[in-house]
Protein backbone atom coordinates (compact mmCIF):
# COMPACT_ATOMS: atom_id res chain seq x y z
CA UNK A 1 0.00 0.00 0.00
CA UNK A 2 1.23 3.49 -0.79
CA UNK A 3 2.53 5.41 2.26
CA UNK A 4 -0.10 8.16 1.76
CA UNK A 5 -2.88 5.59 1.93
CA UNK A 6 -1.33 3.98 5.00
CA UNK A 7 -1.14 7.34 6.77
CA UNK A 8 -4.73 8.17 5.82
CA UNK A 9 -5.96 4.74 6.92
CA UNK A 10 -4.23 5.11 10.28
CA UNK A 11 -5.73 8.56 10.85
CA UNK A 12 -9.19 7.40 9.81
CA UNK A 13 -9.06 4.50 12.26
CA UNK A 14 -8.18 6.96 15.01
CA UNK A 15 -11.02 9.29 14.07
CA UNK A 16 -13.47 6.39 13.93
CA UNK A 17 -12.78 5.87 17.64
CA UNK A 18 -13.02 9.60 18.39
CA UNK A 19 -16.48 10.47 19.68
CA UNK A 20 -15.91 14.21 19.28
CA UNK A 21 -15.28 13.77 15.57
CA UNK A 22 -18.46 11.70 15.22
CA UNK A 23 -20.47 14.35 17.07
CA UNK A 24 -19.12 17.27 15.04
CA UNK A 25 -19.39 15.48 11.72
CA UNK A 26 -22.84 13.91 11.99
CA UNK A 27 -24.79 14.12 15.26
CA UNK A 28 -24.67 17.87 15.94
CA UNK A 29 -25.39 19.10 12.37
CA UNK A 30 -28.22 16.61 11.91
CA UNK A 31 -29.76 17.53 15.27
CA UNK A 32 -29.59 21.25 14.54
CA UNK A 33 -31.04 20.74 11.07
CA UNK A 34 -33.94 18.79 12.55
CA UNK A 35 -34.56 21.46 15.21
CA UNK A 36 -34.47 24.33 12.73
CA UNK A 37 -36.78 22.45 10.36
CA UNK A 38 -39.30 21.88 13.15
CA UNK A 39 -39.11 25.50 14.32
CA UNK A 40 -39.18 27.32 11.01
CA UNK A 41 -40.72 24.73 8.69
CA UNK A 42 -44.38 25.42 9.53
CA UNK A 43 -43.86 29.19 9.26
CA UNK A 44 -42.34 28.85 5.79
CA UNK A 45 -45.03 26.49 4.51
CA UNK A 46 -47.81 28.46 2.83
CA UNK A 47 -51.30 27.73 4.11
CA UNK A 48 -54.54 27.93 2.21
CA UNK A 49 -56.60 31.05 2.81
CA UNK A 50 -59.85 30.59 4.71
CA UNK A 51 -62.62 32.29 2.73
CA UNK A 52 -66.40 32.33 2.94
CA UNK A 53 -68.89 33.27 0.26
CA UNK A 54 -72.28 34.77 1.10
CA UNK A 55 -74.56 34.24 -1.90
CA UNK A 56 -77.70 36.22 -1.21
CA UNK A 57 -78.68 36.45 -4.87
CA UNK A 58 -78.76 32.72 -5.66
CA UNK A 59 -78.55 33.44 -9.37
CA UNK A 60 -76.54 31.85 -12.15
CA UNK A 61 -74.19 34.85 -12.13
CA UNK A 62 -73.49 34.65 -8.39
CA UNK A 63 -73.09 30.88 -8.60
CA UNK A 64 -70.56 31.40 -11.38
CA UNK A 65 -68.40 33.36 -8.94
CA UNK A 66 -68.76 30.77 -6.17
CA UNK A 67 -68.18 27.75 -8.41
CA UNK A 68 -65.92 28.93 -11.24
CA UNK A 69 -63.72 31.43 -9.40
CA UNK A 70 -63.61 30.39 -5.76
CA UNK A 71 -63.97 26.74 -6.72
CA UNK A 72 -60.89 26.99 -8.94
CA UNK A 73 -58.93 28.56 -6.06
CA UNK A 74 -59.96 25.72 -3.82
CA UNK A 75 -59.03 23.08 -6.40
CA UNK A 76 -55.53 24.54 -6.67
CA UNK A 77 -55.07 24.64 -2.91
CA UNK A 78 -55.00 28.44 -2.75
CA UNK A 79 -58.04 28.73 -0.51
CA UNK A 80 -60.58 26.78 1.50
CA UNK A 81 -64.06 28.13 0.76
CA UNK A 82 -67.25 27.66 2.74
CA UNK A 83 -70.77 28.99 2.06
CA UNK A 84 -72.28 30.86 5.03
CA UNK A 85 -74.91 33.46 5.70
CA UNK A 86 -73.76 37.04 6.23
CA UNK A 87 -73.89 37.04 10.04
CA UNK A 88 -71.85 33.85 10.28
CA UNK A 89 -69.31 35.11 7.77
CA UNK A 90 -68.82 38.45 9.53
CA UNK A 91 -68.52 36.71 12.89
CA UNK A 92 -65.94 34.30 11.47
CA UNK A 93 -63.87 37.19 10.10
CA UNK A 94 -64.17 39.10 13.36
CA UNK A 95 -63.14 36.09 15.47
CA UNK A 96 -60.22 35.19 13.21
CA UNK A 97 -61.71 31.92 11.98
CA UNK A 98 -61.91 33.34 8.43
CA UNK A 99 -59.43 35.45 6.51
CA UNK A 100 -62.08 37.15 4.35
CA UNK A 101 -65.64 36.82 3.14
CA UNK A 102 -67.23 37.66 -0.22
CA UNK A 103 -70.78 39.07 -0.06
CA UNK A 104 -72.92 38.97 -3.22
CA UNK A 105 -76.13 40.91 -2.43
CA UNK A 106 -79.62 40.28 -3.69
CA UNK A 107 -80.18 41.63 -7.18
CA UNK A 108 -76.58 41.04 -8.16
CA UNK A 109 -77.48 39.36 -11.47
CA UNK A 110 -80.03 42.07 -12.26
CA UNK A 111 -77.42 44.76 -11.69
CA UNK A 112 -75.05 42.96 -14.04
CA UNK A 113 -77.68 42.96 -16.80
CA UNK A 114 -78.54 46.62 -16.25
CA UNK A 115 -76.64 49.90 -16.51
CA UNK A 116 -76.40 49.97 -12.71
CA UNK A 117 -73.02 49.06 -11.12
CA UNK A 118 -72.82 45.57 -9.65
CA UNK A 119 -71.69 45.43 -6.03
CA UNK A 120 -69.47 42.66 -4.62
CA UNK A 121 -68.33 43.30 -1.06
CA UNK A 122 -65.20 41.88 0.62
CA UNK A 123 -65.01 41.69 4.40
CA UNK A 124 -61.39 41.17 5.39
CA UNK A 125 -59.70 40.34 8.67
CA UNK A 126 -57.19 42.85 10.05
CA UNK A 127 -55.06 39.91 11.17
CA UNK A 128 -54.82 38.51 7.61
CA UNK A 129 -53.75 41.42 5.38
CA UNK A 130 -52.28 39.23 2.65
CA UNK A 131 -55.39 37.08 2.36
CA UNK A 132 -57.54 40.21 2.32
CA UNK A 133 -55.50 41.81 -0.46
CA UNK A 134 -55.79 38.62 -2.51
CA UNK A 135 -59.55 38.51 -1.92
CA UNK A 136 -59.98 42.11 -3.02
CA UNK A 137 -57.86 41.51 -6.12
CA UNK A 138 -60.02 38.53 -7.05
CA UNK A 139 -63.18 40.57 -6.53
CA UNK A 140 -61.87 43.45 -8.65
CA UNK A 141 -60.87 41.08 -11.42
CA UNK A 142 -64.26 39.43 -11.34
CA UNK A 143 -66.14 42.71 -11.42
CA UNK A 144 -63.87 43.89 -14.24
CA UNK A 145 -64.82 40.83 -16.22
CA UNK A 146 -68.50 41.53 -15.56
CA UNK A 147 -68.09 45.10 -16.78
CA UNK A 148 -66.62 43.78 -20.02
CA UNK A 149 -69.54 41.37 -20.36
CA UNK A 150 -71.99 44.18 -19.67
CA UNK A 151 -70.44 46.29 -22.43
CA UNK A 152 -70.85 43.34 -24.78
CA UNK A 153 -74.50 42.96 -23.80
CA UNK A 154 -75.12 46.68 -24.26
CA UNK A 155 -73.59 46.46 -27.71
CA UNK A 156 -75.92 43.57 -28.57
CA UNK A 157 -78.92 45.52 -27.32
CA UNK A 158 -77.96 48.60 -29.32
CA UNK A 159 -77.47 46.61 -32.51
CA UNK A 160 -80.75 44.76 -32.09
CA UNK A 161 -83.32 47.23 -30.68
CA UNK A 162 -86.12 44.70 -30.98
CA UNK A 163 -84.87 42.52 -28.11
CA UNK A 164 -87.08 42.31 -25.04
CA UNK A 165 -85.77 42.80 -21.47
CA UNK A 166 -86.01 39.05 -20.86
CA UNK A 167 -83.97 38.32 -23.98
CA UNK A 168 -81.31 40.86 -22.99
CA UNK A 169 -81.07 39.31 -19.52
CA UNK A 170 -80.69 35.85 -21.10
CA UNK A 171 -77.87 37.17 -23.30
CA UNK A 172 -76.23 38.66 -20.22
CA UNK A 173 -76.44 35.38 -18.31
CA UNK A 174 -74.91 33.43 -21.19
CA UNK A 175 -72.17 36.02 -21.69
CA UNK A 176 -71.20 35.95 -18.01
CA UNK A 177 -71.17 32.17 -17.90
CA UNK A 178 -69.19 31.88 -21.13
CA UNK A 179 -66.30 34.17 -20.20
CA UNK A 180 -64.26 33.21 -17.10
CA UNK A 181 -63.77 36.52 -15.23
CA UNK A 182 -60.72 35.36 -13.26
CA UNK A 183 -57.89 33.16 -14.50
CA UNK A 184 -55.60 31.33 -12.07
CA UNK A 185 -52.18 30.43 -13.39
CA UNK A 186 -49.27 28.67 -11.66
CA UNK A 187 -46.14 30.67 -12.43
CA UNK A 188 -42.85 29.14 -11.31
CA UNK A 189 -40.47 31.40 -9.44
CA UNK A 190 -37.56 32.75 -11.46
CA UNK A 191 -35.12 32.07 -8.60
CA UNK A 192 -34.54 28.47 -7.63
CA UNK A 193 -34.50 28.06 -3.89
CA UNK A 194 -34.28 25.14 -1.49
CA UNK A 195 -37.23 24.16 0.62
CA UNK A 196 -36.89 24.75 4.36
CA UNK A 197 -35.90 21.19 5.31
CA UNK A 198 -33.29 20.88 2.59
CA UNK A 199 -31.92 24.36 3.25
CA UNK A 200 -31.26 23.79 6.94
CA UNK A 201 -29.87 20.30 6.35
CA UNK A 202 -27.46 21.64 3.72
CA UNK A 203 -26.59 24.74 5.75
CA UNK A 204 -25.71 22.77 8.88
CA UNK A 205 -23.81 20.16 6.85
CA UNK A 206 -21.57 22.71 5.13
CA UNK A 207 -21.17 24.76 8.33
CA UNK A 208 -19.79 21.81 10.30
CA UNK A 209 -17.79 20.64 7.31
CA UNK A 210 -14.98 23.02 8.21
CA UNK A 211 -14.88 21.55 11.72
CA UNK A 212 -14.81 18.03 10.32
CA UNK A 213 -12.05 18.39 7.76
CA UNK A 214 -9.73 20.08 10.26
CA UNK A 215 -8.95 16.67 11.79
CA UNK A 216 -6.70 15.80 8.85
CA UNK A 217 -3.99 18.39 8.32
CA UNK A 218 -4.25 19.68 11.89
CA UNK A 219 -3.13 16.28 13.13
CA UNK A 220 0.32 17.14 11.77
CA UNK A 221 0.68 19.65 14.59
CA UNK A 222 -0.42 17.04 17.13
CA UNK A 223 2.02 14.48 15.79
CA UNK A 224 4.84 17.01 15.88
CA UNK A 225 4.13 17.67 19.57
CA UNK A 226 3.85 13.97 20.37
CA UNK A 227 7.05 13.06 18.53
CA UNK A 228 5.44 10.69 16.02
CA UNK A 229 6.07 13.09 13.16
CA UNK A 230 9.83 12.76 13.70
CA UNK A 231 9.50 8.99 13.32
CA UNK A 232 7.61 9.45 10.05
CA UNK A 233 10.30 11.77 8.75
CA UNK A 234 13.00 9.28 9.73
CA UNK A 235 11.22 6.51 7.81
CA UNK A 236 11.78 6.06 4.06
CA UNK A 237 8.62 8.07 3.30
CA UNK A 238 8.63 11.17 1.07
CA UNK A 239 7.48 14.34 2.81
CA UNK A 240 4.89 14.95 0.13
CA UNK A 241 3.38 11.52 0.91
CA UNK A 242 2.81 12.63 4.50
CA UNK A 243 1.05 15.78 3.34
CA UNK A 244 -1.09 13.89 0.83
CA UNK A 245 -2.05 11.34 3.47
CA UNK A 246 -3.23 14.08 5.84
CA UNK A 247 -5.17 15.85 3.09
CA UNK A 248 -6.74 12.57 2.04
CA UNK A 249 -7.89 12.02 5.62
CA UNK A 250 -9.67 15.37 5.61
CA UNK A 251 -11.28 14.73 2.22
CA UNK A 252 -12.57 11.28 3.19
CA UNK A 253 -13.95 12.56 6.50
CA UNK A 254 -15.71 15.44 4.74
CA UNK A 255 -17.24 13.29 1.99
CA UNK A 256 -18.44 10.66 4.45
CA UNK A 257 -19.89 13.32 6.73
CA UNK A 258 -21.83 15.11 3.98
CA UNK A 259 -23.02 11.85 2.43
CA UNK A 260 -24.34 10.47 5.71
CA UNK A 261 -26.05 13.77 6.55
CA UNK A 262 -27.70 13.98 3.14
CA UNK A 263 -28.98 10.43 3.22
CA UNK A 264 -30.21 10.76 6.81
CA UNK A 265 -31.95 14.08 6.17
CA UNK A 266 -33.61 12.72 3.02
CA UNK A 267 -34.93 9.66 4.85
CA UNK A 268 -35.83 11.25 8.19
CA UNK A 269 -36.47 14.93 7.45
CA UNK A 270 -37.80 14.74 3.91
CA UNK A 271 -35.00 16.81 2.35
CA UNK A 272 -34.89 16.85 -1.45
CA UNK A 273 -31.34 17.18 -2.83
CA UNK A 274 -31.95 17.00 -6.56
CA UNK A 275 -29.87 15.32 -9.25
CA UNK A 276 -27.44 12.81 -7.59
CA UNK A 277 -24.58 13.53 -9.98
CA UNK A 278 -24.89 17.27 -9.46
CA UNK A 279 -25.00 16.77 -5.69
CA UNK A 280 -21.91 14.54 -5.88
CA UNK A 281 -20.01 17.27 -7.77
CA UNK A 282 -20.90 19.83 -5.13
CA UNK A 283 -19.98 17.48 -2.28
CA UNK A 284 -16.53 16.65 -3.66
CA UNK A 285 -15.63 20.20 -4.65
CA UNK A 286 -17.08 21.61 -1.43
CA UNK A 287 -15.00 19.21 0.66
CA UNK A 288 -11.87 20.10 -1.31
CA UNK A 289 -12.51 23.81 -0.75
CA UNK A 290 -13.12 23.29 2.97
CA UNK A 291 -9.98 21.18 3.26
CA UNK A 292 -7.94 23.87 1.55
CA UNK A 293 -9.19 26.59 3.91
CA UNK A 294 -8.49 24.59 7.08
CA UNK A 295 -5.08 23.60 5.70
CA UNK A 296 -4.10 27.24 5.28
CA UNK A 297 -5.12 27.93 8.88
CA UNK A 298 -3.19 24.90 10.14
CA UNK A 299 -0.10 26.08 8.29
CA UNK A 300 -0.24 29.38 10.17
CA UNK A 301 -0.70 27.90 13.65
CA UNK A 302 2.08 26.83 15.98
CA UNK A 303 0.07 24.66 18.35
CA UNK A 304 -2.99 22.45 17.98
CA UNK A 305 -4.92 24.68 20.41
CA UNK A 306 -4.11 27.73 18.33
CA UNK A 307 -5.10 25.94 15.14
CA UNK A 308 -8.40 24.80 16.67
CA UNK A 309 -9.24 28.30 17.87
CA UNK A 310 -8.44 29.96 14.56
CA UNK A 311 -10.31 27.33 12.59
CA UNK A 312 -13.39 27.75 14.80
CA UNK A 313 -13.36 31.53 14.32
CA UNK A 314 -12.96 31.22 10.55
CA UNK A 315 -15.62 28.50 10.33
CA UNK A 316 -18.20 30.56 12.23
CA UNK A 317 -17.38 33.74 10.30
CA UNK A 318 -17.61 32.05 6.92
CA UNK A 319 -20.77 30.24 8.01
CA UNK A 320 -22.50 33.47 8.99
CA UNK A 321 -21.31 35.24 5.86
CA UNK A 322 -22.09 32.31 3.57
CA UNK A 323 -25.74 31.81 4.56
CA UNK A 324 -25.60 28.85 6.94
CA UNK A 325 -27.98 30.56 9.37
CA UNK A 326 -29.99 32.89 7.14
CA UNK A 327 -30.32 33.47 3.38
CA UNK A 328 -27.63 35.94 2.34
CA UNK A 329 -30.18 37.91 0.29
CA UNK A 330 -31.66 39.14 3.55
CA UNK A 331 -28.39 40.90 4.38
CA UNK A 332 -28.46 43.16 1.36
CA UNK A 333 -26.25 43.49 -1.68
CA UNK A 334 -23.02 43.99 0.27
CA UNK A 335 -23.43 40.76 2.26
CA UNK A 336 -24.50 38.89 -0.87
CA UNK A 337 -21.33 39.97 -2.66
CA UNK A 338 -19.08 39.17 0.31
CA UNK A 339 -20.63 35.72 0.60
CA UNK A 340 -19.08 34.77 -2.74
CA UNK A 341 -15.71 34.33 -1.02
CA UNK A 342 -17.14 31.50 1.10
CA UNK A 343 -17.60 27.87 0.07
CA UNK A 344 -20.90 27.86 1.94
CA UNK A 345 -22.58 30.30 -0.45
CA UNK A 346 -21.43 28.41 -3.56
CA UNK A 347 -22.43 25.05 -2.09
CA UNK A 348 -25.90 26.25 -1.10
CA UNK A 349 -26.27 28.14 -4.37
CA UNK A 350 -25.40 25.02 -6.36
CA UNK A 351 -28.00 23.00 -4.48
CA UNK A 352 -30.50 25.77 -5.13
CA UNK A 353 -29.77 25.51 -8.85
CA UNK A 354 -30.54 21.79 -8.64
CA UNK A 355 -33.78 22.46 -6.77
CA UNK A 356 -35.59 23.34 -9.99
CA UNK A 357 -35.23 19.76 -11.23
CA UNK A 358 -32.34 20.37 -13.62
CA UNK A 359 -29.47 17.99 -14.27
CA UNK A 360 -25.87 18.03 -13.14
CA UNK A 361 -25.03 20.82 -15.58
CA UNK A 362 -26.92 23.22 -13.31
CA UNK A 363 -24.33 22.66 -10.59
CA UNK A 364 -21.28 23.16 -12.81
CA UNK A 365 -20.81 26.93 -12.17
CA UNK A 366 -20.86 26.46 -8.39
CA UNK A 367 -18.67 23.35 -8.59
CA UNK A 368 -16.15 25.23 -10.73
CA UNK A 369 -16.02 28.08 -8.21
CA UNK A 370 -15.49 25.63 -5.34
CA UNK A 371 -12.79 23.81 -7.28
CA UNK A 372 -11.00 27.09 -7.99
CA UNK A 373 -11.21 27.99 -4.31
CA UNK A 374 -9.76 24.58 -3.42
CA UNK A 375 -6.88 24.94 -5.88
CA UNK A 376 -5.86 28.34 -4.52
CA UNK A 377 -6.10 27.47 -0.83
CA UNK A 378 -4.47 24.05 -1.15
CA UNK A 379 -1.63 25.55 -3.19
CA UNK A 380 -0.98 28.12 -0.46
CA UNK A 381 -1.25 25.49 2.27
CA UNK A 382 1.15 23.06 0.60
CA UNK A 383 3.74 25.80 0.16
CA UNK A 384 3.50 26.85 3.79
CA UNK A 385 3.00 23.51 5.46
CA UNK A 386 6.30 22.13 4.21
CA UNK A 387 7.95 23.73 7.24
CA UNK A 388 5.74 21.61 9.52
CA UNK A 389 7.20 18.40 8.06
CA UNK A 390 10.74 19.75 7.86
CA UNK A 391 13.23 17.32 9.48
Amino acid sequence: MHPSLQIAAKDLRQRARDRSAFLLAIVVPFTLAAIFSLLFGPAATPRAFEYAVVDQDRSAVSRSFAVDVLGAMQDQGVAEVSELDEDEARAGVRDGDLDAAFVLPRGFAADVASPRPAELSVVGSADSPTATVVARSVARSYVGGLDAARVAVAAVGASRPGLTAAEIERVAQETVRGVPPVALEDVSAAARVLDVKTYFAAAMAVFFLLFTVQFGVSSLIDERGEGTLARLLAAPVPRWAILVGKLLTSVVLGIVSLTVLMVASALMLGADWGDPLGVALLVVTGVLAGTGITSVIASLARTSEQAGTWQAVVAVTLGLLGGSFFPVQQGGEVVANLSLVTPHAWFLGGLGDLAGGGGAEQALPSAAALLGMAAVTMGIALLRIRRVVAP
